[in-house]
């Protein structure tokens, strides 16, 4: 399986921002264009590019529209896959329809599955589960609130469901540079036949490593507060990824 790295734009008010740990009144703000931030990644040589409105994951709806076409925009060779504020049919099919290759779900997931099994059924190979944890439980809405299932059970309720992956967030990692959770992102690609994406912590180019060597069915990294601090640089990790 191909190892695929995924540099992380997330919006906030039109700004490309990292939090810690989710927490909204944790944000720093690192770009104030998130189109240019695309072209960016691009121009180093990354082969996607992962987007999040967080204020619409908060909302429900979309809430950074105009940001995420821009970065479309910028970046016709190089697919796109969006999550926050996905919760129904048409606005997954508005999405794919204005060129972002992949919609992620994340709360629609847990609190209503029928849209989310039929999103994968519509769009073949352009949806992805995000499944964000907190002490192992999923949690929704931004991350606000915790929900009494685990992740790899939400997993497996998805395992006929025609998922192209799943994005594999452990909460408490997220934005503070303490190394990627490898045992539970592995142990959540043994458990299903889904390919999994680690998200959450990663800091340096050996973590990237570490999930290249955790076992099969992890297929790749999303890149965030490292990437903007300088502390990965994006040739190392790219060819990290490859070896």
């Amino acid at each position: 399986m191909s190892f695929t790295l995924y540099p992380a734009i997330d919006l906030k008010g039109g700004q490309v921002v990292r939090l810690k740990r989710g927490e909204m009144d944790q944000a720093t703000v690192y770009a104030e264009d998130p189109a240019a931030q695309a072209a960016s990644f691009a121009a180093q040589g990354f082969g996607w590019v992962h987007v999040v409105d967080l204020d619409g994951a908060f909302a429900g709806r979309p809430a950074n529209a105009a940001a995420v076409r821009a970065i479309v925009a910028a970046i016709p060779g190089v697919p796109v896959q969006l999550g926050g504020g996905i919760r129904d049919m048409a606005t997954a099919e508005a999405w794919l329809a204005a060129g972002v290759a992949r919609i992620i779900l994340g709360s629609a997931a847990v609190k209503d599955p029928g849209f989310a099994r039929a999103a994968c059924k519509a769009f073949p190979g352009r949806v992805a589960l995000g499944l964000d944890a907190r002490d192992g439980f999923v949690a929704t809405e931004g991350w606000a609130e915790t929900s009494g299932i685990t992740a790899t059970d939400l997993a497996l309720r998805y395992a006929d469901a025609g998922a192209a992956a799943i994005i594999y967030t452990d909460i408490a990692r997220d934005g503070m540079l303490t190394g990627v959770n490898v045992e539970q992102t592995a142990a959540l690609a043994r458990a299903v036949a889904i390919p999994v994406i680690a998200s959450g912590g990663l800091a340096a180019v050996d973590d990237i490593l570490a999930l290249r060597t955790a076992g099969a069915g992890i297929a790749g990294a999303i890149l965030g507060r490292a990437l903007y601090d300088g502390r990965v640089d994006p040739a190392a990790a790219l060819a990290a990824a490859e070896r």
